[in-house]
């Protein structure tokens, strides 16, 4: 997760983000028990320092009664608005919250979130209002809009599928608030031909630059041989052949990403789109 809310109220005691895990439900075609998902929340309240409203997508009326429900159990979750919901929910909540999460983003296109989260941002959201992102993965989306907290699962997608994030280098300097690469590094990666997705296809200069960046975190690429049956061999560990180690970088590279972002509030000025999102 990117710039998830961790914190500690006590030595050794890690407090967490609990999602309610609607959307994945909701896909499933799993039914949540709003009782059930109380209960889970007041045992181990301990651990949660907040916890998500159980949102029902595609009904925004019956999203803000489960608000309210939970909140008549004593409970304070951070309510919810999706995209394509009626905007008179997002008033009510910006109205009596000063934290609310955005979602039902996932399966809509970077340019038609930016059309949608532009509005949200220049005409209706307070700039001391926190906005948490649910299920946010596009680096350019982060960088756009003043989130004080999102989520994601594109970290642990990419290294599964063979990939790390690389920060852009210039004047020997690691830049955050550019649309950083995204690139192919395993050995048994069908990118290798690729020309610009795999870590082979690059030039020698670019090559050194991401290798110098894998080392400046304590990382190698690793080497790997394979025989005839395809079976390989590791000769040395690294990113290429250890989706764990990739995994490691990949929240390095969130971390990195977070300590560069502005300070928390900065006012939304809208730009200019381009074409590329």
């Amino acid at each position: 997760m990117a710039r998830i809310k961790q914190a500690k109220k006590e030595k050794n005691d890690i407090c967490l983000f609990l999602d309610s895990g609607a959307y994945s439900a909701f896909t499933k075609g799993i039914k949540i028990d709003i009782y059930e998902y109380i209960d889970f929340i007041k045992k181990y309240h301990d651990k949660i320092e907040i916890y998500a409203n159980l949102d029902v997508i595609g009904d925004a009326e019956a999203t803000f009664e489960n608000q309210k429900i939970m909140e008549k159990e004593g409970l304070n979750p951070l309510p919810c608005f999706h995209y394509g919901e009626d905007i008179k929910y997002l008033i009510r909540y910006i109205k009596d919250y000063d934290y609310i999460a955005l979602g039902g983003m996932v399966p809509i296109s970077s340019k038609d979130l930016s059309y949608w989260l532009d509005n949200l941002f220049s005409s209706y959201i307070p700039a001391e209002t926190k906005i948490h992102g649910f299920g946010l993965t596009s680096l350019k989306l982060m960088l756009r809009y003043p989130w004080y907290s999102v989520d994601s699962t594109s970290w642990v997608m990419t290294s599964r599928m063979g990939g790390v994030y690389v920060p852009i280098c210039r004047d020997g300097k690691y830049i955050y608030n550019e649309n950083s690469l995204k690139i192919s590094v395993s050995s048994k990666s069908p990118d290798k031909k690729d020309e610009g997705k795999h870590i082979d296809t690059f030039s020698p200069n670019q090559k050194k630059i991401i290798l110098d960046y894998f080392e400046s975190k304590g990382y190698k690429l690793g080497k790997s041989e394979f025989d005839e049956d395809g079976k390989e061999t590791i000769i040395e560990q690294g990113l290429s052949n250890n989706y764990k180690l990739r995994d490691e970088l990949n929240i390095i590279f969130f971390l990195d990403l977070e300590k560069n972002m502005p300070e928390w509030p900065w006012k939304f000025e809208k730009k200019h789109l381009g074409f590329d999102l």
